[in-house]
């Protein structure tokens, strides 16, 4: 069982595109994406520098364009399909289209309101977040608690996002649980949890209109690693994720319980895959960074479906 993963803020990298681009109808798809997102994507993923597309604004549609664009490459080069998806934060909605419960134009809609919704939110207080690698779960848990941070995306394989106040976050860098490492995260906000609040009541207003299908394949949830079939209730997940952890490690147990044999990641990939081979050592798995890689893919699909 192969399955396509999609990537969260902060895969992105200043000019990832520009190999995407020299693929047939590429250009043409990014220019359509750009005006339902709202930003010029073509622009961002190939001249903008890192502070530009570090912005929340542009990252989210940027990364789910990217993921979208290399996952049409892939069907187009492979006559196998993968048997599931699952996204990793905004990565859900990349997901949502590729199981067909969105259409791309409404994913690209979604995720720009998305993205300028939770900038918007993320102005209000200044926020941040941090990754925490390594140490005794429940001991970074208790610590984040006594600093009034919140555990906002459980990743598995050692590594769980604090998020919280600025003040908070650098009380708990210079004294960070023992045997554990505090990494501060180029992220405009505290994603997934209370202060996105404002941002979850304008994205479910403009979701209730949104035209929804049943999933196509399997589709996971990071609400809780679990298997959704309705479509609308997977759109209604996604839109309280916003201001809810993100539960990739539960994701990764759920693979294994439905016996994933290899994973592949859309593009802009790499960070997917890493937590990946630590968290389910041993499954094969293929990082889709350009379109180099797609014939690694291929060859995973084809392996399984030998």
């Amino acid at each position: 069982m192969i399955i396509a993963v999609f990537p969260g803020q902060g895969s992105q990298t200043p000019g990832f595109l520009s190999p995407w681009l020299e693929l047939d109808g590429a250009r043409e798809r990014l220019a359509a994406y750009s005006e339902q997102a709202g930003v010029d994507l073509i622009a961002a993923g190939t001249e903008w520098d890192a502070d530009r597309i570090r912005d929340t604004s542009v990252a989210q549609p940027l990364i789910v364009a990217a993921s979208l664009l290399s996952w049409g490459a892939l069907g187009d080069r492979s006559s196998s399909s993968v048997s599931g998806v699952a996204g990793h934060s905004v990565g859900e909605i990349a997901a949502l289209a590729a199981s067909g419960v969105l259409s791309d134009d409404d994913a690209l809609r979604l995720v720009g309101l998305r993205g300028r919704a939770m900038a918007e939110a993320a102005a209000a207080v200044e926020t941040g977040m941090s990754a925490v690698v390594g140490g005794d779960e429940q001991a970074v848990l208790e610590r984040l608690d006594a600093l009034g941070l919140t555990p906002a995306n459980y990743n598995g394989g050692g590594q769980i996002v604090a998020a919280g106040e600025l003040p908070a976050l650098a009380e708990l860098a210079s004294e960070a649980p023992r045997g554990a490492r505090v990494i501060p995260l180029q992220v405009a906000g505290a994603f997934h949890t209370r202060f996105m609040e404002p941002a979850v009541e304008t994205l479910r207003a403009a979701a209730a209109d949104v035209a929804v299908s049943e999933p196509s394949t399997t589709l996971w949830t990071n609400s809780d690693g679990s298997v959704v079939s309705d479509g609308r209730r997977a759109l209604d997940l996604v839109v309280a994720q916003v201001a809810s952890p993100v539960r990739w490690d539960r994701c990764m147990a759920s693979f294994a319980e439905h016996g994933v044999t290899g994973i592949i990641e859309m593009s802009p990939a790499g960070a997917l895959t890493g937590l990946a081979k630590r968290a389910l050592r041993g499954t094969p798995t293929v990082a889709v960074k350009t379109p180099d890689d797609l014939d690694a893919a291929v060859s995973l699909l084809k392996e399984d479906q030998a």
